[in-house]
């Protein structure tokens, strides 16, 4: 090769590092904010009260039923911490807690409670 092919490839591979290197120095857009990567607790907080989060029913007569609550997925009969899962409606859940039922709602607005 003569002087002005190797002059111009030289040119050619500085002009590469110089794009990568300033490639290197530029945020990337879609990476999530400092403060939403930081590292959580290794223990997830508990919630005082179960919260339904889900109720998967089938179509079938006398088909399944099954609840996410806590995100633990239960049957009637099941276990909720210390209640035990005595009904799944379509939109709640009933729970007996000794003598008491209480009713989680999907939706809800306010906690029911049977006695």
């Amino acid at each position: 090769m003569d002087g002005p092919v190797k002059r111009a490839l030289a040119w050619l591979g500085l002009s590469c590092l110089t794009m990568f290197a300033q490639a290197q120095s530029v945020d990337d857009p879609t990476r999530p904010p400092a403060a939403l990567a930081a590292p959580v607790s290794a223990v997830p907080a508990t919630p005082s009260q179960p919260q339904l989060q889900s109720v998967l029913i089938s179509s079938k007569p006398g088909g399944r039923r099954v609840a996410v609550i806590n995100g633990q997925v239960v049957r009637p009969g099941g276990r909720v911490g210390e209640a035990v899962v005595v009904e799944i409606q379509e939109t709640a859940v009933v729970l007996r807690k000794g003598k008491s039922l209480h009713t989680y709602k999907l939706y809800p607005s306010s906690k029911t409670e049977r006695k």
